[in-house]
């Protein structure tokens, strides 16, 4: 495959497919009694909301796969527009003893990740926002290599400086903020800079260091939208003249849909975030009523185990935050139902949105591919693990040629 040529065509073409389809995947369902495709399209969301519940399941984990929409909606091409191979590596058994103190989950990450990260003779290992150095450790005791690892949080670098020293890894953690003026010293032509999970502004200062540099890297992009830009600036020439050309405008909150996917969620999760979904959209339709203004009221989020034991005081609490008077009398059972009702219509509005979350993600990929690209780097893009491991399982590995 010509990566070159692949990557810029998907890159287009995605763009030229998000741009035109922009009007129904931008809308949030639960912002709107009645989305404005819904008047456009009213046998697009018959079809959708006729759906039976094992049905929106299948499709909110398979969107591609025997769906309604592709009567309306281009979703053989978007499938394959998004769909990107394994990167090849070189798989190597980890002893079980190393993933002492790490994560299982994460843990399994690493031993995927470790196999994509193909060091050149003379290269100089270094990974990007380390936390414990749980990565850069690992490859340390890979590759009997030293490696160093930058951190922002001083705690952190303590804790992972005494796992290597008494695992005997020679890892090197640093205590340096990678979003700081100086960063770029830690950046030469024969680093190897590593990031796995590396979030929005953290691994595209990443990428700009690592170009300016002539660093080689493998990175595992991940959360977008965690950015301190309010629209979305594109890092290559291509991604930029395409969003101008087609009038794609791509925001922090469009950002995040890229990454919500989450395969990997315990049961007990999924249920609580149900549950929360029917409470906000129960809470939305009161304080609709209650103010008598027909818009949308966003709520603090609650972290897990927060939420109030009732919808009653989980209203009380909203309403609290937002300086709303809730009058006496108010049906709670009825409120309540009403909720989950609307949550289930929502569910059913949102696989429009999942239909173009793994293409949006991949083109963001493609962006950061294309830039590096387009600094003369010789770059790919893959996967490195299945998504049931992590949805975010996009890789992009990059080298600058020695004649360059």
């Amino acid at each position: 495959m010509n990566i070159t040529y692949d990557a810029r065509r998907r890159l287009g073409r995605l763009t030229e497919l998000l741009a035109e389809w922009q009007a129904l995947w931008q809308p949030l369902p639960f912002q709107h009694p009645r989305l404005p495709w819904q008047v456009e399209s009213p046998a697009m969301a018959e079809a959708l909301l006729a759906l039976t519940d094992a049905e929106v399941a299948r499709l909110q984990d398979t969107p591609f796969t025997d769906s309604p929409l592709a009567e309306w909606l281009p979703v053989a091409e978007l499938e394959a527009l998004s769909s990107l191979p394994r990167l090849p590596g070189e798989e190597l058994m980890l002893a079980e003893h190393w993933a002492a103190h790490v994560g299982g989950r994460k843990w399994h990450q690493i031993a995927a990740f470790l196999p994509r990260v193909q060091l050149a003779v003379g290269d100089r290992p270094l990974e990007w926002c380390a936390g414990k150095g749980h990565l850069a450790r690992t490859l340390a005791r890979r590759n009997g290599l030293e490696v160093r690892g930058l951190e922002w949080d001083a705690a952190l670098c303590d804790s992972g400086a005494a796992l290597a020293e008494a695992q005997g890894a020679p890892l090197e953690l640093v205590h340096q903020d990678v979003m700081a003026p100086g960063v770029e010293r830690w950046l030469t032509p024969t680093t190897h800079a590593c990031a796995l999970h590396a979030c929005g502004d953290l691994h595209r200062s990443l990428l700009e260091q690592a170009v300016a540099a002539g660093s080689a890297l493998t990175l595992a992009p991940c959360c977008y939208q965690r950015t301190a830009d309010a629209w979305y600036r594109p890092l290559s020439r291509l991604g930029a003249d395409g969003m101008a050309r087609h009038r794609l405008a791509l925001s922090r909150e469009d950002l995040a849909m890229a990454v919500q996917e989450t395969v990997t969620a315990p049961r007990h999760d999924r249920r609580h975030r149900e549950r929360a979904g029917a409470w906000r959209l129960g809470f939305d339709r009161l304080q609709r009523a209650v103010r008598g203004q027909d818009d949308y009221l966003p709520v603090p989020s609650l972290a897990y185990g927060r939420m109030p034991g009732s919808f009653a005081d989980f209203c009380h609490w909203a309403a609290e935050q937002k300086g709303i008077a809730l009058p006496d009398g108010i049906d709670w059972v009825a409120c309540e139902a009403a909720g989950w009702r609307r949550r289930a219509e929502v569910a059913r509005l949102e696989l429009v949105r999942h239909l173009f979350r793994r293409p949006l993600e991949v083109w963001l990929a493609l962006d950061r591919l294309v830039f590096l690209e387009e600094a003369g780097y010789v770059a790919e893009l893959g996967t490195f693990c299945d998504r049931e491991l992590t949805p975010r399982n996009l890789l992009i590995r990059a080298r600058r040629p020695a004649s360059a």
